[in-house]
């Protein structure tokens, strides 16, 4: 849903209100941006843990991650079965294809969200950019307008 604004018939200050919001509304969706990105990431190294297990895994120590930055040593007991989290707080069991095969999944729904999040970024980006060109405009102008009354102010002088 995209909304044309005339910027011509704006203020100096208005545009410059409209560009700030912009810029906040551009910094905000970089930053979720960013956060696909690394979902993405944690996906992908997901998938490539998951293909380091075999059958002579089992009984290995690894160190388990119970947040990003606390691990605990454990021993995998089936390296034919792995606990899935599926949202916050909820883990299920898979055997390691069906994870892998979920994991491809939402890999591919955060690459089809960052797709989308990088499209508003780039429009985002070419609406601070026609709001600096119509800011340049208007002090062209004002500019212009100042010259002229100094031009006639000189002129009845």
């Amino acid at each position: 849903m995209s909304r044309q604004i005339d910027l011509d018939s704006m203020s100096l200050e208005q545009l410059n209100q409209l560009k700030q919001s912009e810029e906040s509304r551009l910094q905000a969706i970089t930053q979720h941006y960013a956060t696909l990105r690394a979902s993405a990431s944690r996906f992908t190294s997901s998938r490539n843990a998951l293909g380091e297990l075999t059958p002579s895994s089992e009984h290995k120590t690894i160190m388990i991650p119970l947040t990003e930055s606390l691990y605990v040593p454990g021993t995998i007991k089936d390296p034919s079965k792995v606990m899935v989290e599926l949202g916050t707080g909820f883990y299920v069991e898979k055997t390691t294809k069906d994870a892998q095969v979920f994991l491809e999944r939402k890999s591919k729904l955060v690459d089809v969200n960052s797709e989308n999040v990088m499209e508003a970024i780039n429009g985002t980006r070419n609406n601070v950019e026609s709001i600096n060109n119509a800011m340049q405009g208007k002090m062209l102008e004002i500019r212009a307008r100042q010259e002229g009354q100094r031009e006639r102010a000189k002129a009845e002088a």
